[in-house]
């Protein structure tokens, strides 16, 4: 019988990067996602701005999802909407 799980979405801890790093690192995930595709990234403080910068350059294209808000982590969802 084969496995009828879905994939496991990918989880990316940014908190160890340089803060200069963090959006280059998610605008590079960002780029590599399909239509439908996801995934979720970690941080140390709410990624709000890097939504409104995800907006500003592709508009409703991407959705974000708040797994956790804090006070130590921040575990944000990142899809990119289907077509």
């Amino acid at each position: 019988m084969p496995d009828s799980q879905p994939a496991a979405i990918p989880e990316v801890d940014i908190r160890s990067l340089i803060p200069m790093q963090r959006h280059a690192r998610i605008f590079e995930l960002v780029g590599n996602l399909q239509p439908g595709g996801s995934f979720v990234f970690v941080n140390d403080h709410d990624p709000m701005p890097l939504y409104y910068q995800l907006e500003a350059e592709h508009p409703k294209q991407f959705s974000l999802t708040y797994l956790e808000s804090g006070p130590v982590a921040w575990r944000v969802k990142i899809g990119r909407l289907p077509q």
